[in-house]
Parts: structure tokens; C-alpha cells; sequence
């Protein structure tokens, strides 16, 4: 049998389990965050629930993505950068948004350009990093920015475990 297969089938996959996740809203008098909540179907998986309204057009939108590692606490780890998101919804031009946006594109109805009204993000739980990483707890924080000023954020506690 070839040793090229056979490397493929006995090989360890990563594994990724949400733990907890945070959806505060800044400014409600723009976004309210109707529920943001995970559901354990397992000791082993979870899936993320998010439902926002944006009570007003929202056209000028960035996105900072902040991946934060735990070491004595939270630290920047890897990446810590800001894009505009109505941008990208055209182009599909950030590597690391892209990332992001195809763990959650088949379950969010963020897939088109701005204007945005409701969110939803329903029964996120297939998590595949295509990056090497660390075992470890991981905090990914995503702040939503409208024109100029942060409106709410998702912030989403996890931890991949390198050779499960």
C-alpha cells in the first residue's frame, strides 16, 4: 500500500472547541444583540449563536480582528489588524478576513455588501484553523466599527488542541 495514504489516513487532526463567547454592544441605540450564546451538543462540541440588529444603515463598517493567546492572561498572538469590512463583502482582498469569512459563511447571513440590518450567525461549530498553531486557549476579538466608532464586539474563547 502506498506510505503517502497511509500517512494521511493515521494522521492527527487538530481539534478546536469554542468555550465561551462574549457579543456586548456598545452603542444599543445602533446594535442590539438579540442573544450570543453557545450550545453544547457534547463534552466535545459546541456551536456559536449570534443574532444582532443594526438599527441603522450601516454603510462605513471596519472590522479589527485581535487573536489573543493565554499565557499568565491574554496576549496578542500572531495577528492584530483592522480592514473595511464592506470592502472585503466586494473584493474578498484580506487574507487573514478570508480566513474568518469561510468559517462562517455557510451559516451567517452576512453575504452581501453593506447596507447590514439583521445578523445571524445560527449552529456555527465546524472550526478548521488551516494554520499551524500551538496547543492552547485562544480568544479571538472581533470589533465592529462604525463610522469610526466601535458598536459591538464578538469576542469567542476557544481551545485547539494541536494533535488530537
Amino acid at each position: 500500500m502506498n506510505s503517502k495514504l497511509l500517512g494521511n489516513v493515521f494522521q492527527e487532526a487538530p481539534f478546536v472547541k469554542m468555550t465561551n463567547a462574549k457579543c456586548p454592544s456598545y452603542n444599543k441605540s445602533w446594535v442590539e444583540v438579540h442573544y450570543c450564546r453557545l450550545k453544547a451538543y457534547s463534552r466535545n462540541k459546541t456551536s456559536l449563536n449570534i443574532n444582532a440588529t443594526f438599527l441603522q444603515p450601516a454603510n462605513n463598517i471596519f472590522l479589527r480582528l485581535k487573536l489573543m493567546k493565554r499565557a499568565n492572561g491574554y496576549k496578542p498572538f500572531l495577528w492584530d489588524f483592522t480592514f473595511d469590512a464592506c470592502e472585503f463583502m466586494r473584493k474578498r482582498n484580506q487574507p487573514v478576513a478570508k480566513i474568518v469569512w469561510n468559517l462562517i459563511k455557510d451559516v451567517s447571513t452576512v453575504n452581501h455588501t453593506c447596507p447590514y440590518g439583521l445578523q445571524a450567525v445560527s449552529d456555527f461549530h465546524r472550526v478548521e484553523i488551516p494554520l499551524p498553531m500551538p496547543t492552547g486557549e485562544y480568544l479571538l476579538l472581533m470589533t465592529w466599527i462604525f463610522d469610526g466608532k466601535p458598536q459591538f464586539s464578538t469576542d469567542v474563547y476557544f481551545t485547539f488542541v494541536e494533535d488530537y
